[in-house]
């Protein structure tokens, strides 16, 4: 019984040694749909920010951007950068599948399965899960939301909406807050021509429009306007219980902008719930 008793607590030693190793910069948890980063902060039972990286990136990178992980860690908040897939036709190249032909994973189920693994593994919050990402990460965010708003507590895309044909209708009310590069030229506001013309970045200002309609907003115009810092932000009020959307404008491009994190949690914290 000596014995038996020794090998478990070597064996859950063991355990927790092996999530405290994928819990860093460099090392990767994985499931069995894929591998996710993560980090922690102090705090017990923190809520987390997944957050998406953009087409050719990787989670890796996503976690080396030190200048959105570390306000987020001080803040509270756990930090999760999922993997993409590599792409069938562009081996090393990573992205996520939310248009027809980019993959067969079922990413709503291969991120549910990554939180869940977290909340097991760390303590996670999975009530509190913020779902937000970059460019490729960012149409992904804005598909999953749109296909399942329940999925989690608030979206958060950067510098990537919907792509051409827009979505007839999504489903909702979701919690958004959107940011955008005045100047991005890569996912730009009216959107562009891919691939010889076979795809169509969307509009981003059409997308929001279908982001109105799924939070049952009354009407087109913002109910309100205000600065942070470069960020010029519009919100809209009057709209479904539980709903909120936010659209924020910096003056810079194609990039997760310096400011962005602490922006975003504020929102998150000011909403009920949050």
């Amino acid at each position: 019984m000596i014995r038996a008793a020794v090998l478990a607590v070597v064996a859950a030693i063991a355990g927790q040694s092996a999530h405290a190793a994928c819990a860093d910069q460099d090392g990767a948890c994985s499931t069995e749909m894929g591998e996710y980063h993560i980090e922690l902060p102090k705090a017990e039972n923190p809520p987390l920010v997944v957050f998406l990286h953009g087409y050719g990136g990787s989670g890796t990178g996503t976690m080396k951007n030190r200048g959105m992980v570390k306000p987020l860690l001080s803040r509270g908040y756990a930090v999760m950068a999922p993997e993409g897939l590599e792409r069938a036709n562009r081996p090393g190249v990573k992205s996520w599948n939310f248009y027809p032909g980019f993959g067969d994973r079922d990413e709503t189920s291969f991120l549910t399965e990554v939180v869940q693994d977290a909340a097991d593994k760390f303590g996670i919050d999975a009530e509190r899960v913020i779902l937000g990402g970059f460019s490729a990460g960012g149409f992904m965010v804005n598909y999953l939301a749109c296909d399942a708003p329940e999925t989690f507590s608030a979206y958060v895309p950067v510098s990537g909406g919907f792509w051409r044909p827009h979505p007839e209708a999504c489903e909702g009310p979701i919690r958004m807050f959107h940011t955008h590069g005045w100047t991005d030229n890569v996912v730009p506001l009216e959107g562009r021509l891919l691939g010889g013309g076979r795809f169509h970045q969307g509009d981003i200002f059409a997308g929001l429009e279908i982001w109105r309609i799924a939070n049952g907003c009354v009407d087109t115009k913002p109910s309100g306007f205000s600065t942070t810092g470069p960020f010029m932000r519009r919100y809209w009020s009057g709209c479904a219980d539980g709903s909120a959307l936010e659209f924020a404008l910096f003056p810079g491009g194609h990039t997760v902008p310096k400011g962005w994190a602490d922006m975003m949690v504020d929102w998150y914290e000011g909403l009920p719930g949050g």
